[in-house]
C-alpha cells in the first residue's frame, strides 16, 4: 500500500491526485490532436469540482492557468487564453512601502490633517465655513476618545490654527462647539450599547450549540 506521503508533491492539491494523473498522463500523450481534447476533458473535470466558482470573472482562464501550472508547462497544446508563464509564477510583487507621513497629533489622524488640507484649498464662504465647523467639532470628538475627561474649546481651535497653517482661526465668539459633556456622554451610550449587542450575540450563540 502506498501512502500518500511517499507519493509525488502534488502542485495545487485542491485539485487532488486523480486530476494531477490525468495531466500527467495527457502530457505523455504523442498526438497533438488526442492531448488537445484530453486538455479540454480535464478542465471541465476540473471545472464540475468548483461550480459554485462558475460566477466568477475569468474562472475558465484561471482553470487553464491552473492546467499549465499542473503539467509544469510541459503540457504542447493550443491554449485558449495566454495562461501565466512560469518566470512570473514565482515573482515577488512589487514592495508596498509603509506610509511613513509623521503626524503632528496623532489623535486626530491622518483624515484630519487632509480634510484641513482641502478646507485651506476652498474659496472663502458658506462651504468652507461649514466644513470647518465639521472640522472642529469631529476634532473635539477625536480628542475627547484620547483624552476622556474634557477639552476647552481654545484648545482645539489653537490646534486647527496650527494644523491649517494660520489659515483657519476661530475663536468661541464666532464657532460654539458641541459641549464636551455631551460628547462623552454619547461615546458611553455608543460603548454600552455595543458591549449589550455582543452581550446578546454571545448568549444567542450558547443557546444554540
Amino acid at each position: 500500500m502506498n501512502y500518500n506521503s511517499e507519493l509525488k508533491k502534488l502542485i495545487l492539491p485542491e485539485y487532488g491526485r486523480n486530476i494531477h494523473n490525468m495531466v500527467d498522463h495527457c502530457v505523455s500523450i504523442s498526438n497533438k490532436g488526442e492531448r488537445q481534447r484530453c486538455a479540454h476533458a480535464i478542465i471541465n473535470t476540473m471545472g464540475n469540482l468548483f461550480p459554485h466558482l462558475r460566477d466568477i470573472s475569468d474562472f475558465k482562464h484561471i482553470l487553464w492557468d491552473h492546467l499549465a501550472i499542473m503539467s509544469d508547462f510541459r503540457l504542447d497544446i493550443d491554449y485558449p487564453y495566454e495562461v501565466i508563464k512560469k518566470e512570473n509564477l514565482y515573482s515577488k510583487p512589487p514592495r508596498i512601502r509603509y506610509n511613513n507621513s509623521r503626524f503632528l497629533y496623532r489623535h486626530y489622524g491622518k483624515i484630519i490633517e487632509q480634510m484641513i488640507e482641502k478646507a485651506n484649498s476652498l474659496e472663502k464662504g458658506e462651504e468652507r465655513d461649514y466644513l470647518i465647523s465639521l472640522l472642529a467639532n469631529q476634532m473635539k470628538k477625536s480628542y475627547l476618545v484620547w483624552n476622556k475627561e474634557s477639552v476647552e474649546d481654545s484648545k482645539i481651535f489653537s490646534d486647527l490654527d496650527e494644523l491649517s497653517g494660520g489659515q483657519i482661526r476661530l475663536s468661541g465668539e464666532n464657532l460654539k462647539l458641541t459641549e464636551s459633556r455631551e460628547i462623552l456622554a454619547r461615546n458611553n451610550q455608543n460603548n454600552n450599547t455595543n458591549n449589550t449587542n455582543t452581550g446578546n450575540k454571545k448568549n444567542h450563540s450558547r443557546k444554540n450549540r
